[in-house]
């Protein structure tokens, strides 16, 4: 009998312990989606330290009219956007040319991660868009910001650089004739061949 009646309250006490498991889930449950319905937005998430640094980034920007910044996911995904360069001067005049940052939750303790979307004859942009630019590499230092980086790649287009070349034959060509090399960049902007390799149009 003893046994039976410790049984019992075994059971009931599972009941109570489960019943009121359940009603606190659903209490959480209910306190979730309220926060998520309040002014249809979801609760607000902590910002990493790379967030924080890099909405001052943006903050700050003191760009050129040749270079916009824009957020293709919307200014609520700030750690990937893409910032375009219309050079008004040199090889590159009148091209258009977008460029892809993907920023770290460590940022600034790592540097971006920057590619050209636009397929570009350049010596120091390979045909995948990777660029070579010191500071995104061996100079990058936490002091440095948005803006250098954006100030270091128009640089890239009024001024390339054949002494450290990801295409290594638009800087030959850049260095042994420059006159063939903006022949090749005007071409390519234009939309067409230089070599075996086809250009979409950017200018």
């Amino acid at each position: 009998m003893k046994s039976l009646c410790l049984a019992s309250l075994h059971s009931m006490f599972s009941h109570y312990i489960s019943g009121t498991m359940i009603r606190l889930f659903k209490v959480k449950e209910k306190q979730r989606e309220l926060a998520e319905s309040a002014n249809g937005k979801p609760p607000v998430k902590k910002q990493s330290a790379g967030e924080l640094r890099l909405q001052k980034d943006i903050s700050e920007l003191n760009l050129p009219k040749t270079c916009t910044i824009s957020f293709p996911n919307g200014k609520d995904e700030l750690m990937t956007f893409e910032v375009t360069i219309r050079p008004d001067e040199g090889y590159y005049l009148n091209g258009t040319f977008v460029f892809s940052f993907q920023i770290s939750p460590i940022y600034p303790h790592e540097a971006p991660k920057v590619k050209c979307k636009t397929k570009v004859y350049h010596p120091n942009i390979d045909l995948d868009g990777n660029v070579c630019l010191n500071i995104l590499r061996e100079d990058w230092k936490p002091v440095l910001n948005i803006n250098t980086i954006i100030y270091g790649l128009y640089h890239l287009f009024t001024e390339p650089n054949h002494e450290d070349p990801l295409n290594h034959d638009a800087a030959a060509v850049l260095r042994d004739n420059p006159k063939m090399f903006e022949s090749n960049a005007r071409r390519a902007m234009a939309g067409g061949y230089v070599g075996q390799t086809f250009f979409p149009r950017c200018i």
